[in-house]
């Protein structure tokens, strides 16, 4: 709940241990300008008695183990050793309550922290399967020498994965992770995806919209991962374009040509390969090949490129020869061409299907495979019998609409004029007001009385939260909260110039009426994680400035001024 600027980058809105911006680790006491994340105030230092792991009696082993171990990537491997040439300290492992962790037995309000038990589930999840699926243990797998142990891992978490996390195994004496895939950031508009930037999309808003298939995303996403720390850029325009050009215009178009062929010119029915139709499905093999060793070394783009490639060919194929021609004039020689083209769309199938699992399945089903999951690649040039096939429709089609990321700003902002203020009774800094947002009048409870008189205040146009969950403050009700900037130093009521009451305020390129409509009330909290700024003397949500139908929102304030 503390964050602050990062000591070595300076970057704002940091945690009190590591940097999202340079990867840093530091203090919580070392960051600069730190604050609440939720209510704003400075934090006050303690004194605590806590437990740590002897984390500096590791720094030979894990160095040994990082230089010998030649998978991992030389740039993250280079990183950790810069943290244990500079000296490890040894690991707080507890934590103050209230905290969400596990408690510590005997302890009356300590806690483990967290990335101390986090890791240990994959221990327990190991277990969980080994137990109910193979009936074995755990330590079959993570005390088994033959047994390789490979994590996925975001960038921001390389400290606790290749520091505490082996440090912890060393001391068991379970086995150490043979490869890592560190990846970057998941991005919107060049921006890593968080809640408290105000660009966070969930499953359920990208299914919201029309036509976007789960598959879709594991598509792109894929298309653009490597076994590299890059970060991948969400762009909802280049994922149309990716989508529809690639995966719809080239795969999907292949597969569905050649299954309504079959199923409509040829009765459903595969023939036995001659010899011209096996040679050439044989020089199709290197290309297997260097797809799969693609994704052995965790490099999905390139995969799909090749995959794309292959599906090329097999179009090229299919348009080159021209089987409602030949139906017509040479029968034999069609039932090759569509035969020859069926097992191209088998091997993209099997090849995809790490990608596209459920797309992938209705293509070997339809071909005669039972059990899809269970095919290893051993299946993979191999040629399809004579035989009769499912008739099917699989089909993916274009994407028309895409997502806009403003469009999931869950607050509903109005322009208020303030018709009324008093003092609170209770409270030498709260004022209760009276505003008028349009078409009714709400009651807000505001800590503006060290910062504002009342003549200054009234009548003033304000920008209200009006969807906030309604809360009492010192007896009096509040129905929503009205914005202003915080430096620090001083605090400046965010006051919109031509707009009237009632007007909506949304983020640039949001759809007004979304905004408007259907919005749940939302906790302080949620909109606090929105993380609105001053930039270039504009209030911002991520980098879209606010506005409304008569003018942009302005504020007098610092850059990064938070807004709340």
């Amino acid at each position: 709940y503390v964050r602050g600027k990062c000591p070595k980058c300076c970057a704002d809105d940091q945690y009190g241990d590591q940097c999202e911006k340079c990867n840093a680790t530091y203090q919580p006491i070392d960051l600069v300008e730190p604050h609440c994340s939720v209510c704003g105030a400075v934090p006050v230092r303690r004194q605590s008695l806590h437990y740590f792991f002897k984390l500096s009696s590791f720094s030979v082993q894990l160095k040994d183990w990082l230089e010998g171990n030649r998978n991992i990537q030389p740039d993250v491997r280079n990183f950790v050793m810069g943290w244990i040439n500079s000296g490890l300290q040894d690991w707080d492992i507890s934590r103050d309550g209230p905290y969400f962790g596990f408690k510590i037995p005997g302890e009356a309000n300590k806690y483990y922290y967290v990335w101390l038990d986090a890791p240990i589930g994959y221990i327990a999840a190991t277990e969980k399967y080994c137990r109910e699926k193979l009936g074995k243990a755990a330590a079959e797998y993570w005390q088994n020498p033959e047994v390789k142990i490979i994590h996925f891992i975001g960038k921001d978490i390389i400290y606790f994965h290749f520091l505490f996390w082996p440090a912890m195994l060393m001391g068991l004496g379970f086995n150490l992770p043979d490869d890592y895939a560190v990846h970057g950031h998941l991005t919107i508009n060049g921006e890593k995806m968080s809640k408290s930037r105000g660009n966070f999309l969930t499953a359920k808003d990208y299914l919201a919209v029309q036509g976007h298939d789960p598959e879709f995303l594991r598509f792109y996403y894929a298309s653009h991962l490597t076994k590299a720390i890059g970060d991948i850029n969400l762009d909802f325009n280049d994922f149309k374009e990716k989508v529809n050009n690639d995966l719809v215009s080239n795969i999907a178009n292949f597969v569905h040509r050649t299954f309504v062929f079959i199923n409509n010119i040829v009765d459903s029915r595969l023939e036995s390969l001659d010899g011209e139709g096996k040679s050439f499905l044989q020089q199709l093999l290197p290309k297997h090949e260097s797809i799969v060793k693609h994704f052995s070394g965790y490099n999905f783009k390139d995969a799909v490129k090749e995959i794309l490639e292959l599906s090329s060919i097999g179009n090229r194929y299919f348009q080159d020869n021209q089987p409602w021609q030949l139906v017509k004039s040479d029968r034999k020689k069609c039932h090759r061409v569509v035969t020859v083209s069926a097992n191209i769309v088998r091997d993209i199938a099997l090849l995809s299907f790490p990608i596209m699992p459920k797309y992938s399945e209705k293509i070997l089903r339809t071909v005669g495979y039972e059990s899809p999951d269970c095919l290893g690649l051993a299946e993979l040039g191999k040629p399809l019998p004579s035989k009769k096939i499912l008739s099917s429709r699989i089909i993916f089609t274009p994407i028309e609409e895409t997502i806009s990321i403003v469009e999931i700003f869950p607050a509903i902002l109005k322009v208020g004029k303030i018709e009324e203020i008093t003092d609170h009774p209770d409270a030498d800094k709260l004022y209760v007001l009276k505003v008028d947002i349009g078409k009714k009048v709400l009651q807000l409870v505001a800590g503006l009385r060290p910062y504002y008189r009342k003549d200054e205040l009234l009548g003033m146009k304000i920008v209200v939260v009006s969807n906030l969950k309604h809360a009492k403050l010192r007896g009096f009700e509040s129905h929503g909260m009205l914005l202003a900037a915080d430096d620090g130093k001083r605090v400046s009521v965010i006051s919109p110039g031509k707009s009237l009451p009632g007007e909506l305020v949304y983020p640039e390129g949001a759809d007004a009426e979304k905004i408007g409509a259907g919005r749940k009330q939302i906790a302080i909290d949620e909109f606090f994680r929105l993380g609105l700024k001053v930039k270039d003397e504009k209030v911002v949500f991520g980098s879209k400035p606010l506005m409304t139908a008569s003018e942009v929102i302005h504020s007098d304030a610092s850059d990064d001024s938070v807004v709340r």
